[in-house]
């Protein structure tokens, strides 16, 4: 692969000591990275996981955590993109990047945020809300530009048998070999290790309130939805048709920041969905 210059702020050769870090380690408020990797191809689900992560992100816990996200990470499945650049903006501000139409430049503006955290012993723990070739592109990026790494600081969350079917076999083969790779149980069920965040009779209409924090987020997730759920091809997501939650990828994000009693639709949105004071 070959791998455009990045900008010289970006530290080619990082000397660092390598620190031994167990899998079950926590994520670090101070030193870590969280990057959110969201394929957007081709259920609209993930722009349910966006609004829902804003009010994770807006919370007193968590509002200061170390994050970068990417749209169009998607592997080999067929079938059209999901546009939500204006989703982001309201969720991400600037702390994102479009993989979608600009990859190349996505991998470089990724792999400096990864070079920084690395560069003061901090973890990457990566998302996959769709498929690992992204996260694969990065590793390679990562050795060809001198950057090193141990599987312990890189550590990959994924929640989707179906994801890892349409992942490239090398891509995931490669990620699994280099990364400290964790495969959750699924987002879609309830009972089985996982939060359920899946509920077609959860109505996501209500959460467009403007007294509600992330009413902006909602209503343009909503917005999304409707315009793309099974639209030319697209999948059709049931319970969203129905008018109801999918944030079924935000599992690997509460699993990293160890978010308890979340079990269901309802209780997540019973702990984050607070009202504007």
């Amino acid at each position: 692969m070959t791998i455009k210059l990045i900008t010289l702020a970006l530290v080619f050769t990082t000397l660092f000591s390598f620190n031994s870090y167990s899998a079950d380690t926590k994520f670090n408020k101070d030193k870590d990275l969280l990057l959110l990797n969201f394929d957007l191809k081709t259920d609209v689900d993930d722009a349910h996981t966006i609004a829902a992560l804003d009010l994770i992100l807006q919370s007193d816990e968590f509002k200061t955590i170390n994050y970068y996200a990417v749209s169009g990470t998607y592997g080999i499945q067929a079938g059209l993109y999901v546009p939500a650049d204006k989703l982001f903006n309201i969720v991400f501000n600037e702390n994102w990047t479009d993989a979608h139409q600009y990859r190349q430049t996505s991998i470089n503006k990724t792999i400096k945020k990864i070079n920084k955290t690395l560069s003061k012993n901090g973890r990457i723990w990566i998302t996959e809300a769709g498929q690992s070739d992204f996260t694969q592109e990065l590793l390679e990026a990562l050795t060809e530009f001198g950057i090193k790494y141990s599987k312990d600081q890189i550590i990959v969350v994924q929640h989707s048998t179906w994801n890892e079917k349409e992942t490239s076999v090398d891509a995931l083969a490669f990620v699994k070999n280099q990364t400290t790779y964790i495969k959750i149980e699924d987002g879609n069920k309830e009972d089985n290790g996982s939060p359920g965040f899946n509920n077609k009779g959860y109505l996501v209409n209500q959460l467009e309130n403007t007294q509600l924090i992330s009413s902006k987020a909602w209503t343009e997730a909503n917005k999304i939805s409707k315009k793309y759920n099974g639209v030319n091809g697209r999948y059709n997501n049931q319970a969203i048709a129905d008018g109801g939650a999918d944030f079924s990828d935000l599992v690997e994000v509460t699993y990293i920041l160890d978010i308890t009693n979340v079990a269901t639709v309802t209780d997540f949105f019973a702990k984050f969905n607070k009202a504007n004071n």
